[in-house]
């Protein structure tokens, strides 16, 4: 069934404030940013990730190393599937190990998108400390995982769905909750087209119109 959005909970100003937001704590929390390694999860955290790299660049002057991890290969829910898997790249640097690691992805949910990332990572080093940053926290979490950082805490119900849009894949800028269209009943359908006879036509006075 074809899904519709049904609330909108942040546009591109709030999404950049957001940001804006996160990267400032992490600088602070980690008292600068010397072995900070910003690794985005596949595919909204990556452009998460060098938005954020960005904006403290801007605002501490120094570059923030930025990096990609695919985790599909480490999900839980792998045996059974029947469609093929779509395995993206992975890019990190040569080593992990020592650095300030903080995986960023789009939205928090039971957890257990982290810990296949956070099993994923460690077969590439051993970091001296990974955060969690994430733009939104919708909670219902199934795994004792707690983000860093947060862009927006957002109670939902598991009957909802929590939908990142992005520039980088052609979208406008927002977050919005998303629903199953209902489709109309016959009666429904037949309200709608006397409503639609109904109305005057192009060019024409309705009663009491001018």
């Amino acid at each position: 069934m074809k899904l519709k959005e049904k609330t909108l909970i942040l546009d591109a100003p709030a999404i950049d404030r957001s940001l804006t937001r996160i990267a400032h704590e992490i600088v602070e929390r980690n008292k600068g940013t010397e072995e900070i390694l910003l690794v985005g999860i596949r595919r909204g955290g990556v452009h998460l990730a060098h938005r954020i790299a960005k904006k403290i660049q801007e605002h501490e002057g120094v570059p923030v190393e930025v990096a990609t991890l695919d985790i599909t290969l480490y999900r839980d829910d792998l045996s059974g599937r029947r469609d093929p898997l779509r395995v993206g790249k992975t890019e990190l640097p040569s080593a992990v190990t020592g650095k300030r690691v903080i995986l960023v992805d789009d939205v928090l949910y039971t957890g257990r998108t982290i810990r296949a990332a956070l099993d994923s990572l460690m077969d590439f080093g051993r970091p001296r400390q990974i955060q969690l940053a994430v733009l939104i926290d919708r909670g219902h979490r199934e795994l004792p995982i707690r983000a860093d950082y947060v862009g927006k805490n957002l109670p939902t119900s598991r009957k909802e769905q929590v939908e990142v849009f992005l520039s980088e894949e052609g979208e406008e800028d927002r977050v919005a909750i998303l629903e199953e269209g209902r489709p109309m009943m016959v009666s429904e359908e037949r309200k709608v087209a006397r409503s639609e006879r109904a109305q005057p036509s192009k060019g024409r006075r309705g009663k009491g119109g001018r």
